[in-house]
């Protein structure tokens, strides 16, 4: 069964000017599909804007309200990475109605995967502030919808952009619900992400933080998915998988200094996939994170989509 995609044209309303962060992203992401002829046999859905009850899962609401008022009155630079235009706070809603619709769609059992194509993304966004080009955070926020609403007790998060998912671990950083593992370029933005960083209280243990120097590519980062987070996931044993897919460690990616190619991301998606048919009934739920050079994003998704949809793989592409 194909892999469902959840995006929009609405997504393409958070402008952003020349910002690394733009409405290009999205569009070169579908434009690359459609020549592929990856669009004709799969369902593409339309989101639905999360409430701000449902973003308050995550964030505080005195916070929600402040992006608010400042995207209305015009908006600007919320944070010195982070840009907002008018339309930005209602689009952020829409990219976290579509986290949630991908994973409740794999809950129903309506999709086996899903793959949420959003922006801004997420990850960085902690419970009550703006980062890195992020305003709410989706995957965080469609975690702990799964915990809250579906009635789940373990959720488990991989982040494989290329920098460190601050946000996502500060949410879930003293809870054994929710098992975040990130790998990422170090140092790098935001300067969190050391492997001592292990989680507090009850939730100790369960954030695993495996940083890599610059320069890193496809061998090492599927041996890291071989040797330390499959045993891992297979540890934790989740309910639902999923992925912060930032394609931003590739390596022409102008934000950071990896060289993972296109193919790594496909041996990335073939173990996510594997790991979610052995562990959690194949309910898998990829949300768009980072990718920044417009033809290695495309291809990057290209390849992740295929990989996820193919029955054949063995997980195994170096």
């Amino acid at each position: 069964m194909p892999t469902d995609l959840i995006t929009s044209e609405r997504f393409l309303l958070h402008e952003t000017g020349s910002h690394p962060e733009r409405p290009a992203r999205l569009v070169a992401i579908l434009q690359r599909l459609r020549a592929a002829e990856l669009l004709g046999n799969r369902a593409v859905l339309e989101p639905e804007p999360a409430s701000a009850e449902t973003v308050a899962l995550i964030h505080d609401p005195a916070y929600i309200a402040s992006v608010e008022a400042f995207a209305r009155s015009g908006g600007g630079w919320i944070d010195p990475d982070t840009f907002v235009c008018p339309a930005s706070f209602d689009v952020a809603l829409l990219a976290v109605g579509a986290a949630v619709a991908a994973v409740d769609r794999v809950l129903d059992g309506r999709s086996e995967r899903a793959f949420a194509l959003v922006r801004p993304p997420g990850h960085h966004a902690e419970p009550n502030r703006a980062m890195g080009f992020c305003l709410f955070n989706n995957i965080a926020v469609a975690a702990q919808h799964a915990l809250s609403h579906r009635g789940l007790a373990r959720v488990a998060i991989l982040d494989w952009d290329v920098h460190h998912g601050n946000g996502t671990q500060a949410a879930f950083y003293e809870t054994d619900s929710v098992l975040f593992v990130s790998i990422h370029q170090w140092p790098l933005y935001p300067g969190t992400g050391r492997a001592d960083e292990t989680g507090r209280g009850r939730g100790l243990g369960y954030t695993v933080n495996v940083p890599l120097p610059p320069g890193t590519g496809n061998d090492r980062y599927l041996d890291v998915f071989d040797r330390v987070i499959g045993p891992r996931l297979a540890q934790y044993r989740p309910e639902l998988l999923l992925v912060s897919a930032g394609f931003d460690a590739h390596r022409d990616d102008p934000l950071a200094m990896m060289e993972v190619t296109e193919e790594g991301f496909a041996g990335m998606a073939a173990r996510a996939r594997r790991w979610a048919e052995a562990l959690c009934g194949g309910r898998l739920a990829l949300v768009l994170e980072g990718g920044y050079n417009l033809s290695a994003l495309a291809a990057s998704v290209e390849a992740t989509l295929r990989a996820l949809d193919d029955s054949t793989d063995d997980g195994m592409a170096r």
